[in-house]
């Protein structure tokens, strides 16, 4: 059964865009979803069809339509999942490297979304057909946390949530070469890259995009930072290292020839990192964020896995850098 809202237009929004202000009021649809439903005239502002760019006016009535999920075509797989906390509402899964997570070509079966279909039985229908329950995603090889509604309503509340910035999410990332400064800041742009479509890049017309860093340790010729997103775009992480001539150890995409752009006495040792990384060296270790249904705040973190934590205590103890014990 189809959802259907109905909404007034208060004195403050007069003089919005019909898309944008749904946007607003809808958090739990992407403006994507919205003009779609307009296109296809699922939209109705004061009783008759309206086009995405129409302005509204204070006391409109505009009505809307949301069809139900179509029914998944992605089958269940009893896929072995780390969970760290579940409830009714809501699961945070620890994704491992290799694992993607959810069907596209090339990847129909043995993703995430199959394993989850498998443990939840009615999962959220928000994230579409291929993605149910899926809140925010990882790369196919970081690993780390993951938030997965089980509802619409705690979907719904979550996506909002992340729109709004109010889940925070920390990454342990190892880069090449060290930042100037302990911390620092990026604020650019990313977009498709203009050379090659199927990398991103800071392009001048790419979305915002910020990402806070932090030294966490010194090693010979690399950094392990701590990495803050403010703003969630595709590859952000490695796309910021890589713009600021820190790429991410690792990354056979970003990785800027990975130790081969290490000179001087730090080549050998960049080079005997390179070997014991068996991929890039970015995990997703923290989340912050209020429950969708009860307000409680949760924090919940997860140290390195195996394969980069025995890569962070060798570059640790060859540098006689042993400060913090974040990476283990």
């Amino acid at each position: 059964m189809a959802d259907f809202r109905r909404l007034a237009v208060p004195p403050e929004a007069g003089g919005e865009r019909l898309d944008a202000h749904l946007a607003g009021r809808l958090p739990d649809l992407s403006r994507s979803r919205i003009a779609r439903l307009i296109a296809g005239g699922a939209v109705r502002l004061n009783g008759r069809s309206a086009r995405k760019s129409e302005r509204v006016e204070a006391g409109d009535i505009i009505e809307l339509r949301v069809p139900d999920p179509e029914p998944s075509s992605v089958l269940p797989e009893p896929i072995p999942l780390d969970l760290l906390y579940e409830d009714r509402d809501l699961l945070v899964v620890n994704k491992p490297a290799g694992l993607v997570v959810h069907p596209a070509p090339g990847h129909r079966t043995g993703t995430l979304v199959n394993a989850l279909l498998h443990h939840v039985d009615d999962l959220s229908g928000i994230g579409g057909v291929k993605r149910p329950g899926i809140v925010h995603r990882l790369d196919k090889d970081t690993s780390g946390l993951m938030i997965v509604a089980k509802h619409d309503r705690a979907h719904a509340r979550l996506a909002a949530a992340l729109k709004r910035r109010r889940i925070h999410r920390g990454y342990l990332v190892a880069c090449w070469g060290h930042l100037q400064n302990d911390r620092c800041m990026v604020d650019a742009p990313v977009g498709r890259s203009r050379r090659d479509r199927k990398r991103m890049a800071v392009v001048d017309e790419g979305r915002r995009a910020v990402t806070r860093f932090e030294r966490v340790e010194r090693w010979s010729a690399a950094d392990l930072l701590g990495a803050e997103l403010e703003t969630g775009r595709t590859h952000q992480i490695r796309v910021h290292l890589e713009h600021i001539g820190h790429p991410v150890v690792g990354d056979e995409v970003y990785g800027g020839g990975g130790a081969r752009g290490i000179s001087g006495t730090g080549r050998v040792w960049a080079r005997e990192l390179e070997r014991r990384v068996p991929r890039q060296f970015l995990h997703a270790h923290r989340l912050e964020f209020r429950h969708p249904r009860t307000g409680e705040r949760l924090e919940l973190v997860c140290p390195l896995p195996p394969d980069l934590a025995a890569a962070a205590e060798w570059a640790a103890g060859s540098s006689g850098s042993r400060e913090g014990s974040i990476a283990r």
